[in-house]
């Protein structure tokens, strides 16, 4: 099915793409922090800031030269029939690669799951590790673009940048202290396409910092969007640019920090979601 065929015949969801996900990376960028009842966040907000400075750099790296992905016609700006976050009926993916949601149909609708997923997975706490990080991008990238992403992605996830979020220099967690790097994809916009390519915004909460009594760098959260440029390539879409930017943010409220061992026990007890447009 193409992509006209599934604007068509997704009940008027096309050229709009609004979603409610089903359906975790938080990005480590655009993190302003959770108030925390007067205690000082001035140096994690510090270290968010120069993360957000370092993966910007790296991602424009890996972004310079993407000429080559293919010519896109405008998506229909027709507005949707129904609430922008109800689901559309569409099952998840039942396939995954290397834990990554795979398979996603070859429409509108699977550009935006697609998409979704990718966040979730470029976002998690997996792309500290050089190993498995490399399994991510050959699965999320384009064949074409997987080397220049990992060679700009080895100099970002660098001993230094590792120091700055709490971890090891060759990015492990310290004993008695639980990571946390996972973003959630609040909802999923269809930018624009043609049958083969597709840019998709991906609305993101996310969360990023080391759990524990003694953390300097404690978990804080932030908004984020993501803009994927998509190509259907070997049967699934993949990524072929890939940019942020901070928000839309709503107001915080008036919720209590959690302390450490909560917030550990909450990221260790909730498993992740396949989302779906």
């Amino acid at each position: 099915m193409s992509l006209g065929d599934d604007q068509q015949t997704s009940g008027g969801y096309g050229g709009t793409g609004q979603t409610r996900t089903r359906l975790p990376d938080s990005g480590p960028e655009g993190y302003p922090g959770p108030r925390r009842g007067g205690r000082s966040s001035s140096r994690s907000l510090v270290t968010v800031v120069g993360v957000v400075v370092l993966l910007i750099a790296a991602i424009a790296f890996a972004n310079r030269g993407g000429g080559d992905s293919a010519p896109r016609d405008g998506a229909s700006g027709d507005k949707p029939r129904t609430s922008p976050t109800s689901p559309t009926g569409e099952r998840p993916v039942d396939t995954t690669t290397h834990g990554i949601p795979t398979g996603h149909p070859h429409t509108q609708q699977g550009a935006q799951s697609a998409a979704a997923n990718y966040s979730v997975a470029l976002g998690s706490a997996e792309m500290f590790d050089k190993s498995k990080r490399d399994g991510i991008l050959q699965t999320v990238i384009v064949p074409s673009r997987v080397a220049e992403f990992s060679a700009a992605l080895d100099k970002a996830y660098s001993p230094d940048f590792n120091k700055s979020v709490g971890l090891g220099e060759d990015g492990s967690t310290p004993k008695g202290y639980t990571f946390v790097s996972r973003t959630t994809p609040i909802g999923t916009k269809f930018a624009k396409g043609s049958a083969d390519s597709a840019t998709v915004e991906v609305w993101c909460n996310g969360l990023l910092g080391l759990a524990g009594e003694k953390s300097t760098t404690p978990v804080t959260s932030g908004w984020f969007t993501i803009t994927m440029e998509l190509r259907w390539t070997e049967g699934d879409w993949k990524i072929v640019t890939h940019s942020q930017q901070e928000g839309p943010a709503p107001i915080p409220g008036d919720d209590r920090a959690s302390s450490s061992g909560e917030m550990a026990e909450a990221i260790q007890g909730y498993g992740g979601l396949t989302y779906a447009r």
